[in-house]
């Protein structure tokens, strides 16, 4: 009798309001007001950074002309001034007590009416008044936002300092005839676009005598966007999980790996390490995002917002407020009071951002989301999450059908590559037929009796012990490798008609799945769940993660920990070899992927020798870590457990080229 296979069954822009009309036209602003001064030369004039350059035009036109619209090319922009500059903001209650996660997120720059130190003016969009030289001795001036006032701030500078507007201030003759300085912040992104859809209008009223000028012009907070990969790495983050148990050492040796692979790829700056709540996880507790503007002087005044998952009982996100918000880094969570039954699909895994592309009459200057879906039981992420996502009006979520995958994220089966192309990316593609061929071929070369993994067993996880043959006679693998094929092969079809990308710019990548719930070949039992899952199941190997997501979503599934429970009407699949494009793309040039631990054949891995041929070809360098006990076992890989911070500095309105 051949031995079972051992199965790891691993659990754990359509855009918004304003900017679709503005790619339209413009998107217009509440009514500015003519001078209503009749004969009067005298007029109030505000001008705005209406061409994002960073400079405000008083003398010249360049900054009038549409000032009071706002279109994805053109228009003011200000900031949600959503970071902590001083580090003010609280993290810890009396005696050190943890705060609620609404408290902690309840701080932030925009929560006081002061503008927190000199950094905190560079988050500030600047407006100015055109010196209004002629204006009598007894003109007042006053300042208001007509619209958007209650997500929006107006400073005024004087003295050097910044004095918050009110309904009391008053502009004197003298700063009417020389022009002042205001600043605008926002106090939050958009989140509901049918709500509010983020514009300020700020407004400068000057009465001289009997007669009254008036003039506006139009901001729009800037939108928050994901990063991609067309953007460079600028540092990692990875969970290091504390202790000396067993699983937490060889994470811990996986940080230390990984930080000198970071280190060959020249991204200079250590590791973002989180500590405090054990979830290696760090791909799915946050995503990573932006906003920005053109600052004074030219320069891209860039906030970093990390976004924490919509799983509110995922303490990890925490750690979001608690160690990284300080000066130009803000964190925005969004609770969804009916959170899905799928609980996996809120994991930010399940995000991954298409580089910047125009095709089919539509424009993503930033890239465009895409999301998974369980389009076989209905199931989708989080509708706040996406309702957020769809708001920003520039990067529409793309949803693409993960109903075949256990996780059920898209970073376990498509990514994308910086090329030397027109377009300048393309899409990586699992393709699990290539990872059958490598089989087939190894066993038409008399290698069948070959182990299927090289990986070295421990004494907590024996290596698993099947052979090339007794892989490809196993009664499901063939099967289910060819039902993930046509899967994604559905997918890249909705992406090609989405980007226009040709088969010639998708690289193709060597893969094999494996159903996460059958019966063994030999008892007839159904394999029970890991103990260490990306899904949400339970504790790890040393019971460091405790979720309280995890364990309800267990709640919610109790068929996923139950050894003798039937397997799902839908077949769902994890990586059975590593998951090569389950990587990190390091730079441009640099690509860090699992180690494959496939059969060696001649002295050499078989699947590393295709994996590496195959990113070789597209210009990639192709560097390996070992996440076999600490990543790929819980269903995930390296990118599962680490994410990145891009350079975020490019300006997102400008248009690409068709490609």
């Amino acid at each position: 009798m051949r031995p079972p296979i051992r199965r790891r069954s691993r659990l754990f822009p359509a855009g918004s309001a304003v900017l679709a009309l503005a790619a339209a036209g413009s998107v217009l602003a509440g009514a500015a007001g003519p001078a209503s001064a009749t004969g009067s030369s005298v007029r109030a004039d505000l001008r705005a950074d209406v061409n994002r350059d960073g400079q405000v035009d008083v003398s010249g036109g360049t900054d009038k002309t549409g000032e009071d619209s706002w279109s994805v090319g053109r228009g003011a922009v200000f900031l949600p001034n959503i970071d902590d500059d001083t580090k003010r903001c609280p993290v810890t209650g009396p005696g050190g007590s943890p705060l609620s996660d609404a408290k902690l997120a309840a701080c932030n720059d925009a929560t006081d009416t002061k503008v927190n130190g000199s950094a905190d003016a560079s988050d500030l969009a600047r407006v100015h008044s055109v010196p209004m030289a002629g204006v009598s001795a007894d003109a007042k001036g006053s300042l208001e936002i007509t619209t958007g006032g209650k997500h929006a701030r107006l400073f005024v500078k004087r003295s050097g300092k910044w004095v918050l507007v009110t309904s009391r201030t008053r502009l004197s003759a003298a700063e009417l005839r020389s022009g002042v300085e205001l600043g605008v912040e926002g106090t939050d992104v958009v989140r509901d676009s049918a709500k509010r859809d983020g514009r300020a209008v700020v407004r400068l009223t000057v009465k001289a005598g009997s007669e009254t000028t008036s003039d506006s012009v139009t901001l729009r907070v800037a939108p928050l966007l994901t990063q991609h990969h067309l953007q460079d790495t600028q540092q990692v983050m990875v969970t290091e999980v504390q202790g000396q148990g067993a699983y937490s050492r060889l994470q811990q040796k996986f940080v230390r790996e990984l930080a000198k692979e970071v280190g060959k790829a020249g991204v200079t700056k250590p590791l973002v390490k989180f500590t405090k709540y054990a979830d290696p996880w760090a791909q799915d507790f946050v995503e990573p995002a932006y906003v920005s503007m053109t600052g004074p002087g030219g320069e891209r005044q860039v906030m970093r917002v990390m976004l924490r998952s919509a799983q509110p009982d995922r303490d990890a996100g925490r750690e979001l407020f608690e160690k990284m918000r300080g000066r130009d880094m803000g964190v925005v969570q969004v609770t969804d009071r009916a959170e899905p039954d799928d609980w996996s699909l809120n994991s930010m895994g399940n995000l991954e951002t298409i580089p910047p592309y125009a095709h089919g009459g539509r424009s993503f200057p930033a890239g465009r989301i895409i999301m998974g879906e369980r389009k076989d039981s209905g199931a989708r992420p989080s509708k706040v999450m996406r309702t957020l996502l769809k708001s920003q009006g520039l990067q529409d979520p793309l949803l693409l059908d993960t109903s075949w995958l256990g996780v059920g994220h898209v970073d376990e089966f498509v990514q994308f590559l910086p090329a030397d192309t027109p377009r300048g990316w393309r899409i990586g593609i699992a393709d699990p037929k290539a990872g059958l061929r490598l089989l087939r071929d190894a066993k038409a070369a008399g290698h069948g009796r070959t182990k299927m993994f090289s990986v070295p067993g421990r004494s907590d996880s024996p290596a698993p012990r099947e052979t090339i043959d007794q892989a490809l006679a196993d009664r499901h693998l063939v099967a289910d490798n060819e039902m993930a094929a046509r899967r994604i092969a559905a997918n890249l079809e909705i992406l090609k008609r989405e980007t226009g990308v040709t088969d010639g710019e998708v690289v193709r990548v060597p893969a094999l799945y494996t159903r996460d719930s059958e019966a063994s070949a030999a008892g007839g039992q159904d394999v029970p769940v890991p103990r260490l899952t990306r899904m949400g199941a339970g504790a790890d190997l040393v019971g460091a993660l405790k979720d309280r997501g995890q364990q309800k979503w267990l709640a919610k599934n109790p068929a996923a920990s139950s050894p003798g429970a039937k397997a799902p009407a839908t077949v769902t699949t994890s990586a059975y070899v590593p998951g090569a494009v389950n990587g990190v793309l390091l730079g441009r040039d640099r690509y860090l992927a699992p180690r494959q631990w496939g059969p060696v054949i001649d002295g050499k891995d078989i699947f590393t020798e295709a994996v590496t041929a195959v990113y070789r070809r597209v210009g990639l360098k192709v560097s390996y870590i070992d996440d076999w006990y600490t990543y790929h076992l819980g269903m995930g890989e390296v990118h599962c457990g680490t994410n990145t911070l891009r350079n975020a500095s490019s300006a997102w309105w400008r248009l690409p080229a068709t490609a």
